[in-house]
Order: C-alpha cells, then sequence, then structure tokens
C-alpha cells in the first residue's frame, strides 16, 4: 500500500544507506520491502512513535533487515521465492513433526546427526530441537534461559554440528524448527551483566525499579507463572540495587519491549537463525511479551503488534519462515496469535492447539467425550493460511484450562472435576492407572498442572509392571487411538520423542538436586538406543507403536482430506463415549474420511442412520483405511472395540 508519509521516510533512509548495502543488488528486497513498508511503519509508530528518538530506531530497523537480506545465503533465498510461490506449502497432509531435546534422543547434536534416518524410518520431517542455545548450569529451565542467543551450548554441540544437521534434513526435504525465547534472557546474558553493572542502555532493556512501588502496583494484577519455585514477579538484584522483572523464574530476566532496541536486536538474532537454514521459528511466551500495569500483562494488544511486526520484517528478509506461537491460553485468545480480521495469518503461522491437548486428555480420565465435544465447539476457525501443531505431550507440564462454564454445561462441578483429573493422573483416584506427578502446585487456589510421559499416564507403566498382558494391549490400543486423533484432526501433528517406542516416566530426575524441584523432567527422557531397537521385535511394545505410527503417517500422506483447509466438521453422535469428526477434500469436496473413536475400554455402537445423517455422507460401502477392511455393522449399528477408531472412506 502506498501511503505518502511512511514512503516519505521510506525514501529519505534508502537515500542514508551506508554504501557498503547500496552497492548490493537488492532487487527482491526493495520489492518486498516496499510492499511491506506502509505496515511497518505504522506498526512502528504505534509501538514507538511517541519517541524522540524514533526516526533513527526506524532507520536501524531497516539497515538491520537490509543486512540480513545480503547475508542470507542465495540456496535460501530460492526457497523464499518456492514458498512465495506456493504460498499454502506448509498446510499440505505430508507434514508430520517430531519434538525432541538434542541431549535426551541422542547425546548431544553429533549424536544427533547419526539418527536422523530413524526419522526417515518412521516417516517424520519436521524436527523441533528444543533449547540448544547457551545457557548458565543449573539455571538453564531446560534451555530457556539463554545467555548467548547466538551460539549453540558446548554441551550440546557447537553452530558447526547444528548447521550439518540442517543441511542434512534439507537433503531429505525435511524441516528444522529452533526455539526463540523472545520474553526473556538468563541474568547471565551480556544485556543483563551491563545492567547490572550500572550501565543505563542495557538496565532499560529490562524492567528494572529502584524500589518496590511499582513492582507492588504490578503484582496486584499479575497471576504467578510458578508459586512453588519462583513466587512473585520480581526480584531483587543486590549488584544493580534494583529490582527487576523475572516473571518466570528468579533468573530470567524480562526483555522490555517499550525500548525499540531490544525488538530490534531480537529480530536481528531471528535472522541470524533463519540465514543458517532454521525453516521454523518457535517464538517462546509469546502471551508475556507487553507489560501493563493493572493487567495480568499477558494477551496485551501491544503483544500482538509486537508479533505482526516480528512477521513482517521476516516477509521482507526471508518470507519462507513460519513462525509458531507458544502460546498456552484460552481458545479465544489463542487464536489471535495468528493475527485476527485476515485471511494469511499477519502474526503466526502456526500454534499450539493446547485446547485440543488438553481435553483429550479429559476424555482419558473420564473415558467419554462430552468436554471434548463441547470445548471443541468454542474453538474458533483458524485463519484460511494458518495451522496448529496438534499434540498429546510436550516437554512441558499438562494444564486443564477448559472453560467453568463448558465443564458446567456438561454436567460437572468445574473445582470438583479438576480434582478429579489431578486425582486420576496422579494415580489417586481409586480405578486409575496413571502414574503422574502434579506440577506447579498453589497452595492458594489449589490449582496444578501434570507431568508424566504419555504411556505413563494412559497406564501402560502399571500394566507392565503388573505383568497383565491383556491390559497392557488395551493401554496399547488407547495410545493409538490417541496418535490418531492428532493425526486426522486437522494441522500438523507433532509426536513428542519417545512415544512412538512407549517410553515410561524417567524418575532418574529424583536423583539429580538441580531438576527434582521440576517434576516435568520425568518425561524429558534419555533414549536408550538398545531398546528402541526393539522396534524391530515382532509383538514388543516398541514395534506396536513405531509400525502403527508408521502405517498412519503413511495413510495420513495419502489421504488429501486430511490437508488443513478448514475443511473439518464435528460429527453430532449420542453416544457419549464416542467422538467423530468429518474430513473432506477442499478441491473435491466428495472425497470425504469419517473419523470416529471410541474412548471407553468397552466396545460401544453407533447408529448408522444418525451417523449417516450427521456426516451427510452414506455409510454403506465405506472401507476402514486403518485396517484395510470395512467397518463391523451389526443390526444397523456401527460397532467399535475398547479404544477403537474407524478412518472410513470410500475407496
Amino acid at each position: 500500500m502506498y501511503e505518502q508519509v511512511s514512503h516519505a521516510a521510506l525514501n529519505q533512509i534508502l537515500d542514508e544507506l551506508k554504501p557498503e548495502i547500496k552497492k548490493v543488488e537488492l532487487r527482491f528486497f526493495y520489492s518486498r520491502l516496499g510492499a511491506n513498508f506502509y505496515a511497518i511503519y505504522s506498526l512502528f509508530d504505534k509501538l514507538y512513535g511517541n519517541r524522540k528518538d524514533f526516526y533513527p530506531q526506524l532507520k536501524n530497523l531497516v539497515e538491520v533487515m537490509a543486512r540480513n537480506y545480503i547475508a542470507r545465503p542465495q540456496t535460501y533465498k530460492k526457497k523464499d521465492q518456492a514458498r512465495e510461490a506456493d504460498h499454502n506449502w506448509f498446510l499440505h497432509q505430508r507434514w508430520v513433526g517430531m519434538a525432541l531435546y538434542a541431549n535426551g534422543f541422542a547425546e548431544d547434536l553429533d549424536d544427533l546427526e547419526n539418527h536422523i534416518p530413524y526419522f526417515t524410518e518412521l516417516g517424520v520431517n519436521l524436527i523441533h530441537i528444543l533449547p540448544i542455545l547457551t545457557c548458565p548450569v543449573g539455571k538453564s529451565d531446560g534451555g530457556y534461559a539463554v545467555s548467548d542467543f547466538r551460539l549453540v551450548d558446548p554441551r550440546m554441540g557447537s553452530n558447526e554440528s547444528l548447521q550439518r544437521i540442517v543441511d542434512s534434513l534439507h537433503q531429505r526435504k525435511a524441516l528444522i524448527a529452533l526455539d526463540v525465547v523472545v520474553n526473556h534472557t538468563s541474568d547471565e546474558h551480556a544485556w543483563a551483566v551491563k545492567a547490572s553493572q550500572g550501565e543505563e542502555q542495557y538496565q532499560d532493556y529490562y524492567y528494572t525499579f529502584d524500589n518496590r512501588d511499582i513492582p507492588d502496583m504490578f503484582e496486584q494484577s499479575m497471576p504467578e507463572v510458578f508459586p512453588e519455585t519462583d513466587a512473585g514477579n520480581f526480584t531483587w538484584n543486590k549488584l544493580m540495587q534494583k529490582w527487576v522483572m523475572t516473571v518466570f523464574h528468579s533468573y530470567q530476566w524480562d526483555l522490555n519491549y517499550s525500548n525499540p532496541r531490544v525488538f530490534t536486536e531480537m529480530l536481528d538474532i531471528m535472522f541470524f537463525w533463519v540465514n543458517r537454514g532454521i525453516d521454523i521459528l518457535r517464538l517462546d511466551a509469546v502471551a508475556f511479551l507487553w507489560k501493563k500495569l493493572g493487567t495480568a500483562c499477558q494477551n496485551e494488544k501491544e503483544a500482538h503488534l509486537i508479533l505482526q511486526l516480528f512477521k513482517d520484517c521476516c516477509q521482507v528478509v526471508a518470507p519462507g519462515v513460519l513462525f509458531i506461537a507458544e502460546a498456552i491460553v484460552a481458545p479465544t485468545e489463542i487464536i489471535k496469535y495468528f493475527g485476527e480480521d485476515a485471511v494469511a495469518a499477519k502474526e503466526c503461522e502456526i500454534a499450539y492447539n493446547a485446547t485440543f491437548m488438553a481435553l483429550l486428555w479429559d476424555s482419558v480420565a473420564t473415558k467419554n467425550a462430552k468436554l471434548l465435544k463441547q470445548g471443541l465447539k468454542n474453538l474458533p476457525n483458524k485463519l484460511e493460511r494458518a495451522t496448529w501443531l496438534n499434540y498429546l505431550r510436550c516437554h512441558d507440564d499438562i494444564g486443564f484450562g477448559f472453560e467453568d462454564q463448558d465443564i458446567a454445561a456438561v454436567g460437572y462441578d468445574p473445582r470438583g472435576h479438576r480434582r478429579f483429573l489431578m486425582d486420576y493422573f496422579t494415580g489417586e483416584f481409586p480405578e486409575s492407572l496413571a502414574c503422574g506427578k502434579p506440577f506447579g502446585r498453589n497452595e492458594k487456589t489449589g490449582d496444578a498442572r501434570i507431568s508424566g510421559s504419555l504411556a505413563s499416564l494412559v497406564g501402560l507403566e502399571k500394566s507392565l509392571e503388573a505383568g497383565d498382558e491383556k491390559l497392557s494391549e488395551q493401554c496399547l490400543r488407547h495410545i493409538i487411538l490417541l496418535h490418531s486423533l492428532i493425526m486426522s484432526f486437522g494441522g500438523i501433528p507433532l509426536l513428542y520423542y519417545g512415544d512412538e517406542l512407549g517410553v515410561l516416566n524417567d524418575y532418574s530426575y529424583l536423583g539429580d538436586e538441580q531438576k527434582l524441584p521440576d517434576s516435568r523432567w520425568i518425561h524429558r527422557p534419555k533414549i536408550d538406543w538398545r531398546i528402541a531397537q526393539r522396534r524391530r521385535i515382532k509383538n514388543s511394545v516398541e514395534q506396536s507403536i513405531f509400525e502403527a505410527l508408521q502405517r498412519m503417517i503413511h495413510l495420513r500422506r495419502e489421504t488429501n482430506a486430511f490437508a488443513d483447509f478448514n475443511n473439518r466438521e464435528l460429527l453430532d453422535l449420542s453416544n457419549e463415549c464416542c467422538f467423530g469428526f468429518v474430513r473432506y477434500n477442499d478441491q473435491n469436496p466428495v472425497e470425504k474420511v469419517i473419523v470416529v473413536v471410541n474412548f471407553s475400554a468397552v466396545p460401544q455402537y453407533l447408529d448408522l442412520q444418525e451417523l449417516a445423517l450427521s456426516a451427510r455422507m452414506d455409510p454403506a460401502g465405506l472401507q476402514d483405511l486403518w485396517t484395510d477392511r470395512p467397518p463391523v455393522v451389526m443390526a444397523d449399528n456401527l460397532v467399535l472395540g475398547g479404544f477403537q477408531f474407524y478412518w472410513l472412506a470410500r475407496r
């Protein structure tokens, strides 16, 4: 869009660019900058227009973009152009992801490189390596307290070893995602060290205060993230003699995005990694980016403006790169991180479907789909050019942030139901097989979240300990059923390392003083590759799950209806134990897949006429893609065994 004020500023900036920038051929850069500059200027003005240094900061922003475009390798520039031409490339059903720790899945990055063929064997082609940047020993928050944003932690490997992994994945036409922690730094980061030493420029990179007056005002409305270990949101720094905002942990200093230097510094860091071949940036803790008195300091409008500005700037330099929003918030809020009032995502193209994940765990405990169906009614449709990450387990805890009105709507008492879920997944409920641990228990509110591996939360750990083969087989069916949903629901399925092998809780963290306070380490395992070889042993736990996922991934890729173009409709089923939806091919709506699952261990049935009316499709003559056989039908009813699912389609 052409607008006189912004483009007059752009013309002046371009005239003043340094000679080493001007002499480079920048055709694509200038065309993208011109197309995006009105939006960039407007966002920068909304955030920083009241500052006296507005123009020099805007000029600095343009120079940072220009320098990084010049530094971008030609291979990646060509990839950008190809993705611009096929702008829906990431919505296709061919993508399946896995999140992993480099020193959990393998010994380090060098060892991880040796295991890349494993991803190909399974069918995974999007690898999210959890934090690997330099962080302090003992004060790392699992890698999210970064002390150097441009350097791989020597304990993990080196920048060179990461580059070899990037190149190897790209040769296999796979993608790589990397974390950039945009909300905070370690207190050992160079900026924090300089701030502690009294440099005012770097004190302005954070929220620092001489006394408790303003921090106490913030505390009146800000919740506590880790009340068990880090109560409050501010920490006294003795060296600096100031209070500093530390929302997560006392050693993680929140960045001050009301300072444009912070924005440009972090943008430059993003470009550093995308210019080394990173395809997807996972932006950590984006809900917390803007702090405002009298609010919870989460999901503020300005946080969205910052993300929009990050995205617009990235569209100029590296338009083929995607953003993941790490925002585990309510459904009505999470949808905003795609960008409101748009068709294409103008903030992040990908977001975690935390609502779906939490609702699936409710169905694990209740053995019915009542709350799942109710909760998904309130999950707004995503933008056309955006997608979900659908997952069952991740490196973090599981929270039960359902809306109270939804819980009440299906006949449960909200407080009592959350208490039931806590008891169920910690194994305190009499009929539970789960082996979870509480995390983040808030004694003031009674709230807590859950830690534990997928297999142990579903009951496989207890069934194996009991030597109960029938019960173990039931747990395996349950694990496979849950994966069938994230593979077919619509979005990018994201596996968590170890789940493909049925890895159980790792209790070794109990013997580590640094990890002991954080129960999440129970589901951050060290893969034993001798045990992983059991995936080739017939009828082993490892083979049962691994081969099931191999087959699912293969079927998913062959099924056009599993692409993500808002092409899903929930089924209205009267059997509360069952859940279902229809997926259809966006290019050919007649091509449909009916997905139905039974969350109960007991066989269930669905009335075929009811199913036909809800799916608007005659179920006669359908074939189950999963078993490659017709479904079981008895007296005009579709029969599902315990923890069984169907992917029904016409061959």
